[in-house]
């Protein structure tokens, strides 16, 4: 570990860290000098004039690379933040746009702003050959037409060219026939429920250009993952090259991570995240930083940005409090490009943002980057901390939450900052999304024999099982859609489920937002408090058979955690192995749940102030999920209770770890434990993917069980609390609210598995 050097205008806020307690730690990446490479030669003049326009004169080694792997095919670019990965596949498709007038390429982005990013650098080029425009959910209808028919790059987003272009394919005949690229940005994005419907979704662009005699290339770019040509190719079925090597120059970065003040050992209850976020923004615009500050919830940004201005004014620096806004999703366009204008030309000192700003956009030069709790995958973080330094020696600051894994992290400083990246994981076979997607491609085409070559050598067993759906129909060995409308309506990229639940506001009508209705029993039952763009509600109905959720503004100083009681049954049993006298089994497993009661916890202190019982329904759905069995007798002669305990705390520490393993959130997994199966016979914990139909998580838990153990057992030993706090093995999410939990018990459970 090294330490910050006195010059650097944070020094004093760190020293104070150290004072107190709670700088947990400091580390530092090194200077990288660049690689510079000459242009290709042979650029096409108009290319090379716009490139010189632009004030590009040569490129970084990695560019020349993917330049020269492009020419052979699909390649997948993945180096770091503000390395110019937008030129590495700007200057193949650009001279193949300049040297074929004819020739058309789409650029996928999965947000508008990022778009809009990319359509003002290619702008600036002024090339007379390139006629670029945005296509998506904000372009006019009246300009559409116009776009399909001229533009020969379109910058768009899965979600557009899921629902309106593949559907309404004979509008885009042209765009097909010609279509020489297609070019993925940001591609680690599409991983979990969102990357397995985008990989259906570019199979099925695959599809319908080839049909229209076209093979177009193919090239993605990443940030540092573990698993880049395996995400490439699992996201269009299709081998890429890879290029890695970063060429670009990097500055100086020192990184610090810091801890809350523990408030209460006994407990493990520390001090809030938002505040320490608030008063270090504070401070670093005070010492005239520039910095942006990273948060995982809308409500979040909203607070630490108003925690901030107000600290900044009580200090009598109006000046300040004026330059520090709040970016998140829910603002209009203009207000996000407005935010950007103003951060680009240095009128904004801090800015408090969700992880819309995590991802390429050009937001200028930053000397502070900070990122509150654990965003949830180490990739995450250092895109959010590659923000900091581009003009000089940066900061990269930790704030940990009274999470399990922030604590764990805390506890292993060096592990956290040397810590390899994650795997992206996702599954375009997992069942629920794939068939959707088959019903869609028929629509847009009969299925037949050939779509083996893009959708795999099962396609058929699905199609005869939507055909016993009575979602298609068969004639000589062609699928055909049976019915009204088109399928891809129904399907939403961001959710495993078609099904979904309105959420209206009741005063004025208006749906504000919409939820799974997998998830509609827990997030939006009657008298759920539901936070949407940092704005309170309280359900008032939830209406089952229509679809949707009534809300009204709320003020209360309350929010409410659900309780459910969950089932599992064992449907099959993939894979199974002995671990010791413990047996181990991946496969797919039914999940019953039902909402039966909520508790009301205050804001401040979480306190318990109410449990009220709900009538719903059950609700079952099917998924994959990985299980171990414990022999008899595992724990000696615990009492039940403890022996339920010690389970029910096991299962939790695992699934609190397993995102250290896969690149998930803990909330897209769901547990149960039982002293009782009545098919396994014994005591046993299920942990399962939390989305219908499974995406590959427990997989990666159950292909590596003994780190998860061995980093659950971790966890739960080294936390100071005495019977279980936020740190180890209570969790945010459990249905049972977190009862009963026996600490003890799980670390000699976790102890026995560990040593077997």
């Amino acid at each position: 570990m090294s330490t910050l050097p006195t010059a650097s205008p944070w020094e004093a806020l760190l020293e104070r860290g150290r004072e107190d307690g709670r700088l947990a730690a400091t580390g530092r990446e090194k200077s990288m000098g660049g690689r510079p490479a000459e242009l290709p030669g042979g650029l096409h003049p108009a290319l090379v004039e716009g490139l010189e326009r632009a004030g590009i004169e040569q490129l970084w080694s990695h560019q020349a690379e993917a330049f020269e792997a492009a020419r052979e095919g699909p390649v997948i670019v993945t180096t770091g933040t503000a390395s110019g990965k937008s030129l590495a596949f700007n200057l193949p498709v650009l001279e193949t746009l300049a040297r074929d007038p004819g020739a058309r390429a789409l650029y996928l982005y999965p947000t508008k702003a990022l778009a809009q990013d990319q359509a003002r650098k290619l702008s600036a080029l002024g090339a007379p050959f390139l006629r670029h425009a945005i296509y998506d959910g904000d372009t006019p209808r009246e300009e559409r037409r116009a776009i399909r028919g001229r533009s020969n790059l379109i910058l768009t987003n899965p979600d557009m060219l899921h629902v309106g272009v593949l559907p309404n394919h004979k509008h885009w005949g042209d765009v097909l026939a010609n279509l020489a690229w297609i070019v993925v940005d940001e591609a680690h994005v599409y991983r979990g429920v969102f990357g397995s419907h985008v990989a259906n979704v570019l199979r099925r662009l695959r599809r319908l250009a080839r049909a229209y005699g076209t093979e177009p290339r193919t090239m993605l770019t990443s940030a540092t993952i573990a698993n880049p040509g395996e995400l490439a190719e699992r996201l269009t079925g299709e081998e890429h090259r890879l290029v890695d090597r970063d060429g670009a120059p990097r500055h100086d970065r020192r990184i610090a991570m810091w801890n809350p003040p523990l408030l209460d050992e006994k407990l493990g209850t520390r001090g809030s995240p938002l505040s320490e976020a608030a008063e270090l923004l504070t401070e670093l615009m005070e010492s005239g930083a520039r910095t942006i500050c990273f948060l995982k919830s809308r409500r979040g940004v909203e607070l630490v940005q108003r925690f901030t201005r107000e600290r900044l004014e009580a200090a009598g620096r109006e000046d300040l409090a004026k330059r520090v806004a709040p970016y998140r999703a829910g603002y209009t366009g203009a207000q996000r490009r407005e935010i950007e204008r103003r951060l680009t030309e240095g009128d904004l000192l801090g800015v408090v943002a969700t992880n819309a700003l995590e991802l390429g956009i050009d937001i200028g030069e930053l000397d502070a980057a900070v990122c509150v709790t654990f965003p949830g995958t180490v990739a995450s973080l250092r895109q959010m901390w590659g923000r900091a330094g581009r003009r000089g020696t940066g900061l990269a600051l930790y704030i940990a939450g009274d999470d399990a894994l922030d604590q764990f992290f805390c506890r292993h400083p060096d592990e956290f900052l040397e810590r390899p990246v994650e795997a992206a994981i996702l599954d375009h076979t997992s069942e629920e999304i794939h068939l959707a997607h088959l019903a869609a491609a028929a629509y847009e085409l009969p299925l037949s024999g050939e779509d083996a070559q893009v959708f795999g050598p099962d396609w058929e067993h699905a199609a005869k099982r939507l055909v016993s759906f009575g979602e298609l129909r068969e004639r000589g060995g062609r699928y055909l859609v049976r019915g009204e409308g088109y399928p891809a309506g129904k399907i939403a990229l961001r959710s495993a489920s078609p099904d979904s639940v309105a959420i209206v506001e009741g005063d004025g009508g208006e749906v504000i937002g919409t939820v799974e209705a997998s998830r509609s029993h827990g997030a939006v039952h009657p008298g759920a408090v539901y936070l949407h763009l940092g704005v309170s509600y309280e359900v008032e109905e939830l209406d089952l058979r229509a679809r949707r959720a009534l809300v009204r503004r709320f003020s209360g100083d309350w929010y409410t955690q659900p309780k459910k009681e969950t089932e599992t049954w064992i449907e099959r049993v993939i894979e199974a192995r002995e671990i010791g006298d413990v047996a181990l089994s991946f496969g797919e497993v039914s999940v019953t749940e039902q909402t039966i009661a909520f508790q009301k916890k205050r804001v401040t202190d979480h306190a318990v102030l109410d449990l009220v019982t709900l009538d719903l329904p059950e609700q079952t759905f099917s998924t994959q999920a990985l299980w171990y069995e414990l022999p008899e007798g595992a724990l000696g002669d615990f009492p039940m209770d403890i022996l339920l305990g010690s389970l029910h705390a096991a299962e939790h520490t695992q699934i609190a770890v397993l995102p250290l393993l896969a690149m998930c959130d803990r909330w897209d997994i769901g547990g149960l434990s039982t002293n009782f199966h009545g098919q396994t016979g014994k005591p046993t914990v299920f942990i399962y993917d939390g989305h219908p139909g499974g995406i590959g998580i427990t997989r990666q838990g159950y292909e590596r069980f003994e780190a998860l153990v061995a980093d659950a057992l971790r966890l739960i030993s080294e936390c100071p609390c005495e019977k279980g706090c936020p740190s180890c093995v209570q969790s945010p999410k459990c249905g049972n609210l977190n009862e009963p939990l026996a600490k003890a018990g799980a670390r000699e459970l976790l102890t026995r598995i560990h040593g077997a």
